[in-house]
């Protein structure tokens, strides 16, 4: 395994990590936000897949350009539906109080899983659970959140490092929520990064060709 670590935007990733098999950094970009004409970014993204799972399960979209993809919503439905192992690790560039990511990500995942008459109070007292693991945290530039989403069993582990702290983890268990949670960060259009998504677009293209 390479050493060399890939930089997002001046934060280093590494280009592999090892859960139950080795996974690929197949996606990488930032969320930001332009005030004033400046760009202020909040974190760096990188999107671990292993290959060979995205040959077998998107092999309808051989053949398409990254561009392509990276406009089709349809395609990363797939991706976030896929039944293979994915981890995204969010690295904190801009320092902000857990709460606000917390809320960030509450409102997003709530909304949309009530647009598809799927948030019931499973759903909620699951959301919540996740609201509340980061309440009381304070993100620090180079703290990492990791989201590492199970193959099969709709399970996501939520693992949060910041300096100084052992690495704390918590389990999401309803698939719903989890599902969501997925397409906060791999919706295509509604992504909350942009250039993630084209990121992924572009790798899987390749990886499919």
């Amino acid at each position: 395994m390479g050493t060399e670590m890939v930089m997002v935007h001046e934060v280093p990733f590494p280009p592999q990590i090892i859960t139950s098999k080795p996974l690929s950094l197949l996606g990488q970009g930032i969320t930001d936000i332009e005030i004033h004409f400046l760009q202020v970014k909040f974190t760096a993204i990188g999107v671990y897949l292993d290959p060979s799972d995205v040959k077998t399960h998107l092999d309808n979209w051989k053949g398409k350009t990254g561009k392509e993809l990276a406009g089709d919503d349809d395609f990363f439905d797939a991706l976030a539906s896929a039944e293979m192992e994915k981890v995204i690790r969010v690295v904190v560039i801009k320092e902000i109080k857990g709460a606000q990511y917390g809320v960030q990500l509450e409102n997003t995942v709530r909304d949309r899983l009530a647009e598809e008459d799927k948030y019931e109070e499973e759903e909620e007292t699951e959301l919540e659970k996740v609201v509340g693991f980061f309440q009381s945290k304070y993100f620090k530039a180079n703290s990492i959140i990791t989201y590492h989403f199970s193959a099969k069993d709709g399970i996501c582990e939520i693992g949060f490092e910041t300096e100084g702290k052992e690495e704390e983890k918590l389990k999401v268990e309803n698939a719903n929520v989890v599902g969501m949670m997925q397409r906060w960060y791999l919706s295509g259009s509604r992504g909350v990064s942009p250039s993630t998504i084209v990121s992924i677009a572009d790798s899987i293209s390749a990886v499919l060709t």
